[in-house]
């Protein structure tokens, strides 16, 4: 049996009427002022934090967070669920929530189904009082095996077993631009040798004006196009680890057993130049 990983808001409502439950809100501090789902914390810095997968790196995000997480008080017994507006509005944030608190070692974690919107469309209660919480002492304990490293990746560009899936938009797979924060906000464009290309917003369908994931079968079958299947070794990169993050989260709701992110993805491997990569600009 599969972890949950997916919440409705009627769910997420029922869980909260327990106490053991914690809203995360990755939205930016502006728009969690201005409304959020009643009682939720707001923690940004899980979508804008720019991971590095070496050692130090590693060593400095965990800390990173073990801080952070400790301030909103999460402790074991309660369950996190992640959201932002939608799943198209911040690159996958939330998925990039739910991957890194489940990395961290946070076994109780989950994403709302269609984030905020959804929440508002349920008519479920919203404010705009700052949640107060108890710190506590969040303990991490990585999960080695969600995470691709550096290293790893490197070693992975002569492995046949390991298929590595490049998921970032056309703009930057095609080496016209580095990022989705700016053409030439990382100091090269392209993309790892030997990457497959499939777009991240592939395995997203609207429901009406929300976007959710398509069923798992539409999953399997659009990856099996692509020369994926559930019984293979994958590794997902793009530009910081969210929208690989939401990739993840599709195929591990689709039955995909090896997923693993790449969570320093071309940020960190562009920034070196001893790294290979393919710098082809496609047209």
């Amino acid at each position: 049996m599969k972890d949950k990983i997916l919440y409705t808001p009627g769910e997420a409502m029922e869980l909260m009427k327990t106490d053991q439950v914690m809203l995360i809100d990755i939205r930016d501090s502006d728009d969690y002022a201005e409304s959020h789902i009643q009682g939720a914390v707001n923690l940004p810095d899980i979508f804008y934090y720019l991971a590095e997968t070496t050692p130090e790196g590693l060593e400095k995000m965990h800390e990173h967070f073990r801080q952070q997480l400790s301030r909103i008080g999460l402790t074991p017994d309660t369950t996190a669920i992640v959201y932002e507006d939608a799943y198209d509005s911040r690159y996958g944030g939330s998925c990039r929530g739910y991957w890194l608190l489940r990395y961290l070692g946070h076994a109780r974690t989950g994403i709302l189904d269609g984030g905020f919107s959804a929440w508002l469309e349920e008519g479920l209660p919203a404010d705009a009082v700052e949640a107060q919480t108890d710190p506590s002492e969040f303990m991490v304990r990585p999960q080695p095996e969600m995470l691709a490293t550096r290293d790893e990746v490197l070693q992975s560009l002569e492995d046949s077993e390991v298929k590595l899936l490049d998921i970032r938009d056309r703009v930057e797979w095609i080496a016209k631009s580095s990022s989705p924060y700016g053409v030439d906000f990382a100091p090269r464009k392209g993309r790892l040798p030997g990457a497959r290309w499939m777009e991240w917003y592939q395995f997203l369908e609207r429901d009406g004006q929300i976007p959710y994931f398509k069923s798992p079968d539409r999953i399997r079958a659009l990856c099996a196009e692509y020369g994926l299947y559930p019984e293979d070794n994958i590794i997902i990169y793009c530009f910081k680890g969210a929208r690989a993050s939401n990739t993840y989260v599709a195929l591990k709701e689709a039955g995909f057993r090896k997923v693993r992110n790449y969570f320093g993805s071309w940020n960190e491997w562009s920034r070196d130049p001893g790294l290979p990569a393919n710098e082809e600009v496609f047209s």
